[in-house]
C-alpha cells in the first residue's frame, strides 16, 4: 500500500514538473533571451558613445535599430524607417531621428498601439562615456523582443513601434511623433512606454497610467503573470511617491489624452552616471519585467476596449 501511495506522489510530482516545463517553455518562447541580453549589451558598449543625439554614436544606433527590424520582418511606418526633425535647446540645434517601424493588426487593423522607448542618452561629457544600459538601452532590447513575438503571435491591433530620438533633452522625439503622425491620434488605442526596465534590488517593476483610467486600474489590478518579480502601480501623482507621468515620451501622448501605461523601475545609483554599465543591470530580472510588459500588452490587444 505505502509502495502504491509513493508512486502516486511520483506521478503527480513528475506530472506537475512536466507542466510546470512545459509554462516554462511557453514562455521562453516569447523571445530569446540571450538574444535580448545580447543587445542590451551592444547598444550600452563604447562604441555606440553614449548614443547622444545628433552624434555619430547615435547614426550608428538607428542602423542597428533599422536593421534589427529589418531582420525581424517589421514594415516602416512611413516610406522609410526614419522621421527625421530638428529642434533647438539651450539655444543649440540638433538634428534627430525617430525610427518608427508597424505590424498591421489581425483584426482591429485601423486601430494602433504605440509601444514605444527611447534610444538616445547622454552621450560623452569629460570624457567618460555614458553608455545608458538601463537608461535606455533596456527599452530598446524590449522592443525587438516585441517584434521577435510578433512574428509567433500576430497581434490584433496594428502595432508601431517607436525608437524615439531626443527623450534627454526634454522628449523631443515623441513629441515631434504626436504632432506630426500620420496615424490619427483618435486612431492610437494607447501607448506603452518603456524607459529604464532592467534592474531593481526590489525586483519591482512600476507601472504608471492606471490612476485616471478604470479599464487600466482593473486590468493591473487583476494582472498576475510573475512570481518572481512584481508590478506594481503607482507613482502617478495619488500615492505620495514622486509623479512619473512627465518623466519620459508617454507624457507627450497623455498630454493628447491618449490613454499610456509607462513601465519602469525606481532610480538607482547609477542613473544618468558614466557607470549606467551592463554589468550592472539584474538579468533575470529583466527578462522577467519583458515577459510581463508583453502579457500585459496580450490583455490589451485580447479588447477592443479597456
Amino acid at each position: 500500500m505505502k509502495r502504491f501511495l509513493l508512486l502516486i506522489v511520483f506521478f503527480l510530482t513528475f506530472q506537475g514538473e512536466e507542466i510546470f516545463a512545459q509554462t516554462e517553455s511557453k514562455a521562453c518562447s516569447t523571445f530569446d533571451e540571450k538574444t535580448l541580453l545580447k543587445h542590451v549589451k551592444s547598444l550600452s558598449s563604447d562604441a555606440f558613445e553614449g548614443r547622444r543625439t545628433g552624434t555619430k554614436g547615435a547614426a550608428k544606433t538607428r542602423k542597428y535599430i533599422i536593421n534589427q527590424l529589418h531582420t525581424l520582418k517589421v514594415k516602416p511606418l512611413g516610406k522609410s524607417f526614419e522621421q527625421p526633425f530638428s529642434f533647438i535647446k539651450k539655444r543649440k540645434a540638433f538634428n534627430a531621428v525617430n525610427v518608427m517601424g508597424v505590424i498591421k493588426g489581425s483584426e482591429f487593423s485601423k486601430k494602433y498601439i504605440v509601444i514605444s522607448a527611447h534610444y538616445d542618452h547622454e552621450g560623452v561629457k569629460y570624457g567618460k562615456i555614458y553608455n545608458g544600459a538601463d537608461d535606455n538601452a533596456s527599452g530598446i532590447g524590449a522592443l525587438f523582443a516585441f517584434a521577435e513575438y510578433f512574428k509567433k503571435h500576430p497581434p490584433k491591433h496594428s502595432v508601431i513601434l517607436a525608437a524615439f530620438d531626443g527623450e534627454e533633452l526634454g522628449l523631443q522625439g515623441s513629441k515631434y511623433y504626436v504632432n506630426n503622425s500620420i496615424i490619427n491620434s483618435k486612431d492610437i488605442v494607447i501607448n506603452l512606454n518603456m524607459d529604464m526596465i532592467s534592474r531593481s534590488d526590489n525586483k519591482e517593476l512600476y507601472v504608471v497610467g492606471t490612476s485616471e483610467n478604470k479599464g487600466l486600474k482593473k486590468l493591473i489590478t487583476d494582472f498576475n503573470h510573475s512570481c518572481k518579480i512584481k508590478l506594481v502601480r503607482g507613482h502617478d501623482g495619488y500615492d505620495g511617491l514622486d509623479n512619473w507621468t512627465y518623466s519620459s515620451d508617454h507624457a507627450n501622448f497623455h498630454k493628447r489624452g491618449i490613454p499610456f501605461l509607462y513601465f519602469g523601475v525606481e532610480d538607482h545609483k547609477d542613473y544618468h552616471e558614466p557607470t549606467d554599465d551592463y554589468e550592472n543591470i539584474h538579468p533575470e530580472f529583466y527578462t522577467e519585467a519583458v515577459k510581463t510588459i508583453i502579457s500585459v500588452f496580450e490583455k490589451i490587444d485580447s479588447s477592443s476596449k479597456f
